[in-house]
C-alpha cells in the first residue's frame, strides 16, 4: 500500500495507508513525496496535511522492509523530510493513535504538528540496538528539551501525546485537539489558519542547549552505563543527543546518520532484531492460518492449589477471566489462596496494584473439591504431580464432566502429551500447556501440540496467551519438549565439568559472566536438586547408557535438594537466597573425583562457556530436524524468555550462527576427544553438520 491523496477545498490531505501500522514502506514514502508534488503544483492548494489511515499515524520503518535493499531506496526517509522541510507549503503533521520511530521523525519534519489526545509517542529504536537514524536525535530535543528526549530515546518506551501537550514551554505539538472524534476537523481549520503565515517554522533552526552541559552528559552516561552494560545503543543516544546541543545541526545529522550504520553493524543489535522477528514468528504456526476460527474462553478450571496452580490461575485472573481451582483438600486449598493473597497484597503494598483491582480479581476467583463443578469450563489446565499415573487419573475424571468443546489441558513439563491425551475419548481437545515457574512471573508457555490436537485448538491457545500476557512457543511432543529436552544435555555437561576439575561457583560465575542470569548448578537449587533427580532415575530405566557425572546423585543422596531444604550446591542462611559456597559440597566433589582416580585440571571460563551452549546448540538443532521445533527462532525464544539465556547474545541458535556453525562445529570435535565427557552427545546433529559444511547460518 501507498499514500492516498485528496483535496478538502485548499487543504490537501496525504494519507499514509500501508496496514497494520501505516509503516513508511518504500511504497508509502514514494506516495508522500508525489503527494507533496502535487499540492505544490495546485494553485488552489494552500496548505498539506500528512496524517495515517486507521489506527495509526505510522509505527516507522516497514518490518517487512528490514534488511532489503528497498529500506535504503530512494526516497529514502531523510530524502522525505527533506522534501517536507523544503516545500513551499505549509506541511501540516495530524497526528494519531500511535506515533513512533521513523513516523515521529517525519511529523518532526513537518512545519507544524496537531495531535489528539491518547496518543503514544515514543522513538523506540533503543530496542532494535540502534538509535533513531531520520533526525529523531537532533529534532527531539529542540522541540520537548533535552532532559525529556533524552528520557525518551534512551528508554524507547511511549509517552501520551497529552502528558507532552501539557508540558510548559514544548513545541512538538502546535495544537492538541479536545477529543480523537474532532481531529480531522480541528487539523483542517488549523492548516487553514497557518495557510498564510511565511517564513515557514522548522524545528532543525530552533535552539537545543542544556544549561548543565558536559557536567548534565556525564550523568546521563553514567545512568546509561549502569542500567545497560551489555548494549552499545543507549550510550550512543546520548552521544547524539549531546551533539544536537554542541554541533550545527547539518553536523550533528551526519553524526547521529554514523552512529547510527555503526550500530546496525553491532552483534547486540543483530540480536534485539532477531528477537523482534522471532518473537512475532513465535505465534504463527505453519498450516493454521490466521483465519482459523477460535473458541471461546469464558471461564477457566485449574487442578491443584500449589505453586504452579495457583500461579497459572493469577494470569487468567488479571486477564478478568474467572478461575475455579480444584483440589483434593480443604487445607490444601486453603494454603493456595493463601498464597495467591499474599502475592497480590505484596503487590498493593508496593503500589504495583490498587487495592480495587485486587478485590475484583479476587472476586473471579472460586474453589471446589468436586469435579462436576468444572463442567461449565470452557478450559481446564491440570497442575498435579509430575507422574504419568496421576495424569491419568486426572484426565479421566475430566473425560467425564467437561462439557464438549472444552479445551482439556497439561502442564507437564516433559510427560507424553500423546498418552495423556490417549486417557480421554477427546484426544483432538487435549494440548500441553507448559508454564514456567513462578508462571505468574515468567513470560514462556510452551504449548505442545499432540498429533491429534485440533488446529482450532492450536489457535486459541495461541492467541489466549497473548490475552495473559505471555510469549507461547509452539512444541512437538518429545520427552522435556524443547526447553527441558535442551536444559538436560546443558546440565550434563556442567556435571562433566565437575568431575574434571571446576567447582559449581566456577562453572556458574563464568556463564553468569556471559550473560546468564543465573548458572546450571544456582538454577538447580532454584528449581529443586530433586526434580532432576527424578529424571535421571526415570533415564536410568529408559536409557540405561546415557552417561552422567553421579555428583548430582551423590548431593540429592545429601538430601541437598536446594534452596527449599536451605542446602543444595550452595548453603542458603535461613530467609535468605544468597548462595554461599559449601565445603562440604566442595569435599564430597573431591571425594568423587578420588573414586574415580581422576587428577582435577585448570578448565578456562571459554572452555565452560562453550561446552554450556554448545550443547544446547547441538540439542536444539535435533529439535529442528526432527520437526519438534518449526523455526530455530522458536528455539532462541524459549531459552531468551524462560531460561535466562542473554538477550544481548540473541539466543543459543542466533548465537551459534554469529560465532559461525563451522567453528562451533570444530569445537565440538574438541571436546569429543575428551576421554571424561560424552563422546556421543558431540556428535554433530546432522542438520547442524550440513548447515557448517555449506557455510550458512540456522536463520
Amino acid at each position: 500500500m501507498t499514500a492516498e491523496y485528496q483535496v478538502h477545498g485548499d487543504v490537501a490531505v496525504i494519507t499514509l495507508n500501508n496496514p497494520p501500522v501505516n509503516g513508511l514502506g518504500l511504497a508509502t514514502r514514494q506516495g508522500v513525496v508525489d503527494g507533496l508534488d502535487r499540492a505544490q503544483a495546485d494553485a488552489a492548494v494552500k496548505a498539506i496535511v500528512i496524517t495515517g489511515a486507521g489506527g495509526a499515524f505510522s509505527g516507522g520503518a516497514d518490518i517487512k522492509e528490514f534488511g532489503t535493499d528497498k529500506s535504503l531506496q530512494e526516497p529514502n526517509l531523510h530524502s522525505v523530510i527533506n522534501a517536507v522541510e523544503y516545500c513551499t507549503k505549509p506541511v501540516v503533521a495530524v497526528i494519531h493513535t500511535v506515533c513512533m520511530g521513523g513516523g515521529l521523525e517525519l511529523a518532526l519534519g513537518c512545519h507544524y504538528r496537531v495531535a489528539a489526545p491518547g496518543c503514544n509517542v515514543a522513538l523506540p529504536e533503543v530496542k532494535l540496538g540502534i538509535l533513531p537514524g531520520a533526525g529523531g536525535t537532533q529534532r527531539l530535543p529542540r522541540v520537548v528539551g533535552v532532559e525529556a528526549a533524552l528520557n525518551m530515546i534512551v528508554s524507547g518506551e511511549p509517552v501520551k501525546s497529552e502528558m507532552i501537550g501539557a508540558v510548559p514551554g514544548q513545541k512538538l505539538f502546535d495544537k492538541m485537539t479536545a477529543s480523537p472524534e474532532s481531529l480531522a476537523e480541528e487539523a483542517l481549520a488549523f492548516a487553514r489558519s497557518v495557510a498564510d503565515v511565511r517564513p515557514l517554522p522548522l524545528v532543525r533552526n530552533l535552539p537545543c542547549k542544556h544549561p548543565e552541559g558536559d557536567a548534565y552528559f556525564q550523568f546521563a552516561r553514567n545512568m546509561v552505563k549502569g542500567m545497560a552494560k551489555n548494549f552499545p545503543a543507549p550510550a550512543k543516544c546520548v552521544d547524539a543527543v549531546e551533539a544536537a546541543t554542541k554541533r550545527k545541526f547539518a553536523d550533528g545529522l551526519a553524526y547521529e546518520r554514523e552512529l547510527f550504520i555503526n550500530l546496525m553493524w553491532t552483534p547486540e543489535s543483530r540480536a534485539l532484531r532477531h528477537l523482534f522477528f522471532a518473537e512475532r514468528a513465535a505465534s504463527k504456526i505453519p498450516d493454521v492460518p490466521s483465519e482459523t476460527p477460535k473458541r471461546d474462553i469464558k471461564k477457566v478450571g485449574v487442578i491443584g492449589a500449589g505453586t504452579m496452580g495457583g500461579g497459572i490461575s493469577m494470569n487468567f485472573l488479571n486477564a478478568g477471566i474467572p478461575v475455579t481451582i480444584l483440589e483434593m483438600k480443604q487445607e490444601a486449598l486453603d494454603r493456595g489462596i493463601g498464597t495467591i493473597q499474599k502475592n497480590y497484597e505484596a503487590q498493593v503494598k508496593k503500589g504495583k496494584l490498587k487495592e480495587d483491582k485486587y478485590q475484583q480479581r479476587m472476586a473471579l476467583l472460586s474453589t471446589t473439591l468436586n469435579y462436576a463443578d468444572l463442567k461449565d469450563c470452557d478450559l481446564i489446565i491440570e497442575a498435579v504431580f509430575e507422574e504419568l499415573g496421576v495424569k491419568e487419573a486426572v484426565f479421566k475424571q475430566l473425560d467425564a464432566v467437561a462439557k464438549p468443546g472444552a479445551i482439556l489441558a497439561s502442564n507437564t513439563s516433559t510427560l507424553d502429551v500423546d498418552k495423556i491425551a490417549a486417557f480421554t475419548q477427546r484426544p483432538q481437545d487435549v494440548v500441553g500447556m507448559h508454564f514456567f515457574s513462578p508462571a505468574n512471573v515468567m513470560k514462556l508457555l510452551e504449548v505442545v501440540r499432540g498429533k491429534a490436537t485440533a488446529k482450532d485448538v492450536l489457535a486459541t491457545v495461541m492467541a489466549l496467551a497473548k490475552k495473559i500476557k505471555k510469549t507461547a512457543v509452539v512444541s512437538g511432543v518429545c520427552d522435556g519438549f524443547i526447553g527441558n529436552r535442551m536444559i538436560e544435555r546443558y546440565s550434563q555437561q556442567a556435571g562433566f565439568l565437575l568431575d574434571e576439575g571446576c567447582t559449581p561457583q566456577q562453572v556458574d560465575k563464568a556463564i553468569e559472566k556471559f550473560g546468564f542470569a543465573m548458572g546450571p548448578f544456582r538454577m538447580g537449587d532454584l528449581a529443586g536438586n530433586d526434580i532432576g533427580w527424578a529424571i535421571r532415575k526415570r533415564r536410568a530405566v529408559e536409557q540405561p547408557d546415557m552417561k552422567y557425572s553421579k555428583t548430582a546423585d551423590l548431593l540429592c543422596e545429601m538430601g541437598r535438594f536446594g534452596q527449599k531444604t536451605g542446602a543444595g550446591w550452595y548453603d542458603y542462611q535461613a530467609g535468605k537466597r544468597d548462595a554461599i559456597p559449601s565445603d562440604v559440597v566442595n569435599q564430597m566433589i573431591e571425594a568423587h573425583r578420588k573414586a574415580l582416580g581422576i587428577t582435577p585440571r585448570k578448565v578456562s571460563d571459554e572452555e565452560i562457556v562453550q561446552r554450556l551452549v554448545y550443547a544446547l546448540v547441538n540439542e536444539g538443532a535435533k529439535i529442528l530436524e526432527e520437526g519438534i521445533a518449526s523455526k530455530s527462532g522458536d528455539i532462541d525464544m524459549v531459552y531468551l524468555t524462560g531460561y535466562g539465556f542473554p538477550i544481548h547474545r540473541g539466543g543459543p541458535m542466533h548465537y551459534a550462527s554469529e560465532v559461525g556453525l563451522f567453528n562451533v562445529v570444530q569445537s565440538m570435535k574438541r571436546f569429543a576427544r575428551n576421554p571424561l565427557d560424552d563422546a556421543r552427545a558431540w556428535e554433530p546433529a546432522p542438520l547442524l553438520a550440513r548447515l557448517a559444511a555449506e557455510g550458512k547460518a540456522f536463520a
